[in-house]
């Protein structure tokens, strides 16, 4: 095994070598066909719920019991939700399907989350309906991780303190083989998850989540924080998940590969449906028709100067969108470079206050990431209706 070689300086490059060894174990070849299938799965799948949208986008959708028991998830029907004066759902129709996986996407502020939990029955709609299927097994992820326990080994977390054994999907299995699923190396299995880095937290969250028996995943900001090899663990974890996923990300090329069908915000509580990722939807809402000289008159001038929230771009504005790419780019590298930091195992025992500083540091770089990626997005997706 590579990770007996004397050589090896730390922990962490053995950890390293196990996490490598475990992502290519089937092969380049093997991965690439798999990931094609994949593709061509996700393209049938966007293609079904296309023709769905095409048959009954005309139509009241009211779900039988017998819909709802089999093949419904959910059904909403003109839904509203507002608070106080404002309105964060206005009069909102969609049918999902088992095994759809449904994405909203839209800027901080725009009722995302709200809309979520309209779908999935933990919020009451103020007019309008949403009917939920029957015999729903729902497991929720979210970015803040609280399910997770400072004090508790990895194992305990993943077995629930019981024994050696993890049941998933209806079959027992040890919790080593489970943790290498998720890139652990078999010798953190009695690391307590408070020295665990950020990425690891989330792998062991995502390892936590996919253990529960379930039939709808509902994801809300799941992707915040995840190094790159979480990210594409939970790609493929979804790509293989069986159920119906219900997604809300702020990360465009996620969505991309993961979703059948994308529920975006339109402004002034308005959300529309798309069929495909959110590359597919920035096509389908084609350019915006102008009927009169004066309408073609203004749609030049606001391209000239973009406006967000109803007012005209600042040049502090326009500027963070050129700038902020630069800014995300920096701020990621520095919270790898302290996760890296974290990682080390004997960092905590050796110098408890240098741990405590860069856990810390990691926190406020997170925070600052996860702002700058809000702010850039919002930019550029007013930026896009404008041009558009």
């Amino acid at each position: 095994m590579p990770c007996s070689n004397k050589k090896i300086p730390s922990a962490i490059n053995c950890r390293k070598i196990v996490m490598e060894e475990d992502w290519l174990r089937y092969g380049v070849t093997a991965r690439r066909k798999r990931n094609q299938k994949r593709l061509g799965d996700l393209h049938a799948l966007r293609k079904k719920r296309k023709e769905m949208r095409g048959a009954t986008g005309g139509v009241k959708m009211r779900a039988t019991e017998g819909d709802l028991s089999g093949r419904m998830v959910a059904v909403a029907e003109s839904v509203t939700k507002s608070y106080g004066d404002r309105a964060v759902v206005r009069d909102f129709s969609t049918r999902i399907l088992r095994g759809d996986r449904v994405g909203i996407v839209g800027p901080n502020g725009a009722g995302k989350t709200t809309l979520l939990n309209l779908l999935t029955g933990v919020l009451e709609p103020d007019a309008g309906s949403v009917a939920i299927g029957t015999n729903l097994a729902k497991v929720t992820m979210d970015q803040r991780r609280d399910v997770l326990d400072p004090s508790l080994t990895l194992t305990q977390t993943l077995t629930g303190g019981a024994g050696d054994n993890v049941v998933v999907g209806g079959q027992t299995r040890h919790v080593i083989g489970y943790m290498k699923d998720f890139l652990f190396a078999p010798e953190q299995a009695n690391t307590p998850v408070g020295v665990l880095s950020g990425g690891e937290r989330a792998r062991l969250t995502l390892a936590m989540a996919f253990a529960k028996p379930s039939n709808l995943l509902v994801l809300d900001e799941p992707t915040n924080d995840l190094d790159l090899e979480t990210l594409e663990l939970l790609q493929e974890l979804l790509a293989d998940y069986p159920g119906t996923v219900l997604l809300v990300s702020h990360d465009r090329d996620f969505i991309d590969r993961v979703v059948t069908s994308v529920i975006a915000t339109e402004g002034d509580g308005r959300w529309i449906e798309y069929a495909g990722g959110y590359t597919d939807m920035l096509s389908q809402r084609g350019p915006v028709k102008v009927a009169t000289a004066t309408q073609s008159r203004q749609k030049t001038e606001a391209k000239a100067a973009p406006r967000v929230g109803g007012k005209r771009m600042t040049f502090k504005d326009r500027h963070a969108l050129e700038t902020l790419p630069a800014r995300i780019e920096q701020l990621e590298a520095e919270v790898a470079r302290l996760t890296r930091a974290l990682e080390d195992p004997d960092l905590y025992g050796r110098d408890p206050s240098r741990f405590a500083a860069a856990g810390t540091a990691l926190e406020a770089a997170r925070t600052a990431l996860t702002a700058a990626e809000q702010q850039w997005l919002e930019l550029e997706m007013r930026r896009e209706e404008l041009e558009g």
